[in-house]
């Protein structure tokens, strides 16, 4: 079998010989011992020529594998399931797996810490962001392969389930309680999220977007009072970015501190430390909304894109700022780029490398980049720019090569391509650029 490496920065996970286009998950949790059985079917469909497809599925144990009706001879070993399919397929052809699997999921360790599924306390979270995905379900993990999902996960009754996608059905058997949820949207599987605990659900907003906060009961007030701006947020950003691309948007508030907020499709998880009713946090709040439309609509085709993520969800922080009363962001911009020239200039940020693709520095670099180009357009050109850049690659993959080459379409004489290269493609700090006179 000829595996394709699905990226370089997450060698071992990932395969480009198929793409998932959709996933079945059937899942039972115990919290009381943290036991996950779970049964999977996906969907695929091959990109090149295939006799096996290499699944990745970290520290739970497969017990059956089917193709169609027909079970079918499988291998497991070094976080990969290796399945020999029945008849090869050719590019384009289409088949179903499904995968029987159960065990105690935890999460998987990485350069960047331990990522994927979490025991709290007293419940669970999941945190994939970047490899994460394969510690609950078999997957193929790349954030090029978005599939849809219906997602079902049974649980007992006294918790409350919150999973990424709509609330198709709740079903109570006793003292268990079954929750299927479907996300119609295509999804990167480090997107998907299962958050189990003893919260209460409030709306924030009805409308234009359903906003929603899962909190423990206890943590209610202290968090929608640092929330209330958020309905403003979602307003400033459809403004600016074009329309919410999913069906609503929930906040998660974990009992547990956490190290950072997260993003996943249609949510953001936070700990209590960073809603503590003190409102100190209301960058990270924008933050976390803006991903919806950078990384989860907008999704980086590899992870050498990463400042397409963090960059456009920084700028979003000092969209907010200027919006809101603060500091306007040609300020804010003004005082990053003098702290980072006086920080290492040794990475690419086209091209961060693994170890550097969640660094400040690309976050920072990655906004000053954007607001470099907005100096260079004009407001005009720049936001319907940004606005069509959006429209045009709505639910699917981008690329660093894509957005330069939308931009050379708005400023055809090539100065804006000039400007991102030196941005993006040359370790040396470039100077802002003088506003346009437009």
């Amino acid at each position: 079998m000829l595996v394709t490496s699905g990226d370089p920065y997450v060698p071992g996970r990932g395969d480009a010989s198929y793409e998932v286009r959709h996933y079945d998950l059937d899942l039972d949790y115990k919290v009381s011992s943290n036991r996950l059985s779970g049964r999977a079917r996906l969907d695929v469909v091959a990109t090149q020529h295939l006799t096996q497809l290499r699944i990745d599925l970290v520290g739970l144990r497969v017990s059956k594998v089917s193709t169609g009706r027909l079970t079918t001879r499988w291998t497991q070993r070094g976080g990969h399931v290796t399945v020999t399919l029945p008849r090869p397929l050719d590019p384009g052809e289409t088949t179903s797996v499904t995968l029987t699997y159960a065990g105690n999921p935890g999460p998987a360790r990485s350069v960047w810490g331990e990522v994927g599924w979490e025991e709290l306390d007293d419940g669970v979270l999941v945190a994939s962001q970047p490899t994460g995905a394969p510690t609950w379900f078999p997957c193929n993990d790349h954030p090029r392969s978005k599939a849809t999902y219906r997602i079902a996960i049974e649980c007992d009754s006294p918790y409350t389930v919150c999973v990424t996608g709509t609330l198709t059905g709740r079903y109570v058997r006793g003292s268990r309680t079954r929750h299927v949820f479907d996300e119609a949207h295509p999804m990167a599987t480090y997107l998907a999220a299962v958050h189990v605990g003893q919260y209460d659900r409030a709306v924030l907003a009805e409308g234009p977007v359903r906003q929603v906060v899962v909190a423990p009961p206890r943590l209610h007030r202290q968090v929608l009072g640092d929330l209330q701006l958020q309905p403003r947020m979602m307003d400033l950003f459809v403004d600016l970015f074009g329309r919410y691309p999913f069906a609503d948007y929930t906040v998660v508030v974990t009992p547990d501190e956490l190290e950072i907020p997260l993003e996943a499709q249609g949510m953001a998880t936070f700990g209590p430390n960073w809603l503590s009713g003190r409102g100190a946090h209301q960058r990270l709040i924008a933050h976390e909304l803006a991903h919806q439309w950078f990384g989860n609509s907008l999704t980086v085709t590899s992870w050498a894109d990463i400042w397409l993520n963090e960059g456009f969800a920084c700028y979003a922080e000092w969209l907010w700022s200027e919006a809101s009363g603060g500091p306007a962001a040609d300020v804010l911009a003004t005082q990053h780029r003098t702290r980072l020239a006086g920080l290492a200039q040794d990475f690419v940020l086209a091209d961060p490398g693994p170890d550097t693709m969640f660094d400040d520095r690309v976050y920072k670099r990655g906004a000053l980049t954007l607001h470099a180009l907005r100096l260079h357009l004009g407001d005009e050109s720049f936001w319907a720019l940004l606005r069509a850049w959006v429209a045009d690659h709505e639910h699917g993959s981008v690329s660093t090569a894509e957005f330069v080459a939308h931009a050379a379409t708005v400023d055809p004489s090539g100065d804006a391509e000039r400007l991102l290269e030196g941005w993006l493609r040359q370790p040396a700090l470039p100077a802002l650029p003088r506003p346009a006179r437009r």
